[in-house]
């Protein structure tokens, strides 16, 4: 490990003799090392010098990948506790809705998937909040694929209410869902978009404590707002 540090501080390569000498080892375990880990695709060799290699590189990206989760993971508990409700952060990627990090408690938690997320976005404020973020061609291909169906007494009753729903949808204003995904529960979803990426930062709560549902919503867009420019990079997860 500490031969793969140093060789990552020479961005145009170290010879073997070098390297053993910044890292305090034998030249003979040096060597021994060096192949091992070019052998092993962690290092890499041309002319006497040695370069990270693919394998390294690899490594790097997930430990960046990990960092960036962690941050995203971090801001959610956060907002969860200070807000005390459950939150969610979805993204749009590849045709499909991916809820990629819920952070809830025993005393907040979060809405049981009891009928497959990706295939109702037209009942919950996730997906609406998604879908009105798409343009007109990506949000027919959506609902093409998953057409609209009532999986409660208040769902949206059909594709062309719903289409008519996310047009009057204010471009980064709040989605409301009460109760049309699951029974006994309201949501809200803000709008997030970075770069190309549709996502989204959600919470919920249960249908009694719905009169704390539009504080709790501002007060996240407030905190989403603070901390956006640090998340930018983070919420590419």
């Amino acid at each position: 490990m500490r031969l793969l540090e140093s060789v990552a501080e020479h961005e145009h390569g170290a010879p073997a003799k070098q390297l053993a000498r910044e890292t305090g080892l034998a030249l003979p375990t040096a060597y021994h090392l060096l192949r091992t880990l070019v052998h092993e695709g962690y290092l890499r060799r041309d002319k006497g010098l040695f370069f990270l290699g693919e394998a390294a590189e690899r490594l790097s990206s997930s430990g960046a990948e990990q960092k960036r989760r962690s941050t995203v993971v971090e801001a959610l508990a956060h907002w969860r506790d200070l807000i005390g409700v459950p939150v969610y952060y979805a993204q749009y990627r590849d045709g499909e809705i991916e809820v990629l990090c819920v952070s809830d408690s025993p005393g907040n938690p979060a809405v049981e998937e009891w009928a497959d997320f990706r295939e109702t976005g037209h009942a919950h404020a996730i997906g609406q909040c998604l879908l009105a973020q798409l343009d007109d061609e990506s949000r027919r291909d959506h609902l093409d694929r998953y057409p609209v169906q009532s999986i409660t007494p208040y769902t949206v009753r059909d594709g062309h209410s719903l289409l008519r729903r996310l047009e009057r949808t204010a471009r980064m204003g709040p989605v409301i869902e009460r109760q049309e995904y699951a029974l006994g529960t309201v949501c809200a979803a803000i709008p997030i978009t970075v770069g190309n990426a549709a996502a989204t930062m959600a919470i919920s709560l249960p249908v009694h404590q719905a009169d704390r549902l539009m504080a709790a919503t501002q007060q996240l867009q407030e905190e989403i707002g603070r901390l956006m420019g640090s998340l930018a990079i983070s919420i590419s997860i």
